[in-house]
């Protein structure tokens, strides 16, 4: 890949993102402009989306660990929502495909990316090593209590649209963080 063509993939994966994040949908935006001219086909779509992700939940992740040390369980469950938050569609369109099922291929390549999705979550967490067999079912919870608390947070995006209306979350401070830890 040249540096012109890489740059060029850079482009439209970022409009990609954008007309997900804007149509909430949950369908692959095949239709921007570029689309066809530098991916080879929707598993190759699918996968730079799946990859993006992955790269801005880790950076959050390393980002809230820094800010928060003392409780990593909650820091990674706000690095996973803070990255759903910032990228509603691009979760939409891997959460469909998950659901629905693409290929056979993309099928087992999406199963792998959400296992070692979910290992990174629980090693984070500090529930778990990287090569524990319960650490893809650790990262599960993890994983499902963020989508808890996402689903539960003020300003429902378009691709949550069907999601029930909750009261916003009430931010935890470090004053109800210490009051917690005094009370037990």
């Amino acid at each position: 890949m040249t540096w012109t063509t890489y740059h060029r993939r850079g482009e439209v994966l970022s409009a990609v993102i954008t007309a997900a994040n804007e149509r909430g949908d949950g369908l692959l935006p095949t239709d921007v402009e570029g689309v066809g001219a530098v991916f080879r086909d929707e598993l190759d779509l699918l996968g730079a989306l799946q990859l993006r992700w992955h790269t801005r939940l880790s950076g959050r992740i390393d980002g809230h660990l820094g800010r928060q040390p003392l409780d990593l369980e909650a820091a990674v469950v706000d690095a996973w929502v803070a990255t759903a938050e910032q990228m509603p569609g691009v979760r939409a369109v891997l959460d469909r495909a998950l659901a629905e099922g693409v290929d056979p291929e993309a099928d087992r390549l999406l199963g792998n990316a959400v296992a070692k999705e979910r290992m990174m979550l629980a090693a984070m967490a500090g529930r778990s090593s990287y090569d524990d067999e319960a650490a893809v079912a650790v990262g599960a919870s993890i994983e499902h209590r963020a989508r808890l608390a996402w689903a539960s947070s003020a300003g429902a995006a378009p691709a949550r649209a069907g999601a029930p209306a909750t009261a916003p979350a009430r931010t935890t401070t470090l004053i109800d963080r210490l009051r917690s830890a005094l009370a037990s």
